[in-house]
C-alpha cells in the first residue's frame, strides 16, 4: 500500500491551503459562527470554480474525475482551517451516493448543479433516538398513487436551512431484518409541509430538526430501489466516516503546530516552556496521536479508493480520530496555559468542534461495536 502523494495531490494540497489561508482566516471563521447562514456564498462559488464540488465527478457531470484520496487530501486542508459551510453535507453525505446509486437522469439533473455550486444538499437520517441503527428508522413513507407521503421527524440534519434538497431515509415496509424496508428519497427542501428548527450546539454548527407532515414525494425521486436503501446508508456512513476523519486529521495537525510554535516562543523562568519535560511529553503524545490518525485515515481511504472498503479499518480510524481529537485539543490548551482557555484564542475554535466531529458518521461507541463485530466477537 503506497501512501505517497502524486504530484497532482501535492498541487491540490498546496492550492487548497493557500486559498483557505487567504479566504478563510480565523477572523472569518468567527464571523461565520455568528452568521445566520453559517457559510459565505461568495467563497462557496469560488470553491466551485476551483473544481472542489465536482472533484470526484466525471467530466460528463461537470467534474474533474479525481479519486477518493484526492477528496481526503482536500478534507484534511478544510479541517486544518476549520472551514465553515455545507461541503461535507453536500458532497460526503449526498453527492457521493447519487454518483454511485443514482439513475442516469438523477445524475444528469443533480450532479452538474452541485459541481457548479448551485445546489446545496444534506442528509436527513438521524431520528430522536440519535442512533445510526436501521432499527431506529421510523419516519414512514406511505404509497399513494404516483407519490409517497412522508410522515415523521429527523434531527441533526446539518445545514438544512440553506439546503436545496434533502436526502431522506424513510421506512416503506418491514422485513426479516431492520435493514429491510428502508428507502432513500430526494426531497425538495422547500416543500410546504416541511418544518425546520435549529438545534443549538457547542460547535456553533448548523444542525436542524425537521418535521415531515405528510410531505409528498414522487416515486421517481427514490434513490436506488425501494426497500433496499440501507445499503446506500452504509455506503454513505463508510465514506463520510473517513472524510470526517480526514477533517479531524487536519484539525489535529493544526493544533499540534500552533502548540509546538507556542512552546518554543513562550518564555517562563528564563527559558522556553518547550524545554520543560512536562510540556515535551504532551507534545510528543500529540504527535503520536496525529501520526496514528493520519496513517489510519489513509489506510481506510486506500481501501475505498481501490474499491475494497474495509469496515474494520474505517471504524478503527473513526474511533481513534474521535477519541484523540479531544485529547490533542485539551493537551494543546493546557500547554498554552491561561490564554488557551479563553474563547478568543484560535485553539478554542478547534476544541468547540470536538463533539460535533465525534458524532458525525457514528460516535466512538458505535465504531467500537463495529470493530468488535469485525473481530468476530
Amino acid at each position: 500500500m503506497d501512501f505517497g502523494f502524486t504530484e497532482g495531490q501535492e498541487m491540490l494540497r498546496t492550492m487548497a491551503r493557500d486559498f483557505l489561508t487567504k479566504e478563510c482566516p480565523k477572523s472569518k471563521v468567527r464571523e461565520l459562527e455568528k452568521d445566520e447562514k453559517g457559510y459565505d456564498p461568495q467563497m462557496w462559488r469560488s470553491m466551485a470554480e476551483l473544481g472542489w464540488m465536482g472533484l470526484v465527478f466525471s467530466e460528463e457531470y461537470g467534474g474533474i474525475n479525481a479519486n477518493f484520496i484526492d477528496l481526503v487530501v482536500l478534507m484534511e486542508e478544510m479541517g486544518r482551517n476549520i472551514l465553515p459551510g455545507p461541503f461535507f453535507s453536500t458532497i460526503a453525505l449526498c453527492a457521493l451516493p447519487i454518483l454511485e446509486f443514482g439513475t442516469k437522469e438523477q445524475k444528469s439533473n443533480f450532479l452538474p448543479q452541485i459541481a457548479k455550486g448551485e445546489a446545496i444538499w444534506t442528509l436527513a437520517l438521524i431520528e430522536p433516538s440519535a442512533s445510526y441503527k436501521a432499527s431506529e428508522i421510523n419516519l414512514s413513507a406511505s404509497s399513494e398513487g404516483d407519490n409517497y407521503v412522508l410522515q415523521g421527524e429527523k434531527i441533526f440534519a446539518a445545514d438544512a436551512h440553506i439546503a436545496n434538497y434533502l436526502l431522506v431515509a424513510a421506512r416503506t415496509g418491514k422485513g426479516k431484518t431492520p435493514e429491510e424496508g428502508v428507502t432513500l428519497f430526494v426531497v425538495d427542501a422547500e416543500a410546504p409541509a416541511l418544518k425546520m428548527e435549529r438545534i443549538p450546539t457547542m460547535a456553533g454548527d448548523r444542525q436542524f430538526q425537521i418535521v415531515f407532515n405528510k410531505v409528498k414525494v414522487s416515486k421517481g425521486d427514490v434513490l436506488g430501489t425501494v426497500g433496499n436503501g440501507w445499503r446506500i446508508v452504509d455506503f454513505i456512513l463508510q465514506r463520510a466516516a473517513v472524510l470526517k476523519c480526514a477533517e479531524i486529521s487536519g484539525a489535529c495537525q493544526a493544533v499540534l503546530d500552533m502548540t509546538n510554535t507556542y512552546a518554543k516562543e513562550r518564555i517562563q523562568f528564563d527559558r522556553p516552556i518547550g524545554s520543560f519535560q512536562a510540556v515535551q511529553h504532551k507534545l510528543a503524545d500529540m504527535l503520536i496521536d496525529v501520526e496514528a490518525i493520519q496513517f489510519l485515515v489513509y489506510q481506510a481511504a486506500c481501501g475505498i479508493s481501490e474499491g475494497e472498503p474495509s469496515q474494520l479499518y474505517i471504524s478503527v480510524a473513526k474511533a481513534k480520530a474521535s477519541e484523540a481529537y479531544e485529547r490533542i485539543c485539551i493537551d494543546g490548551i493546557t500547554a498554552h496555559g491561561a490564554i488557551g482557555f479563553t474563547w478568543d484564542h484560535d485553539i478554542g475554535l478547534y476544541y468547540r468542534r470536538v463533539r460535533a466531529a465525534e458524532f458525525a458518521a457514528g460516535d466512538i461507541d458505535l465504531h467500537r461495536e463495529r470493530v468488535a463485530i469485525e473481530l468476530g466477537l
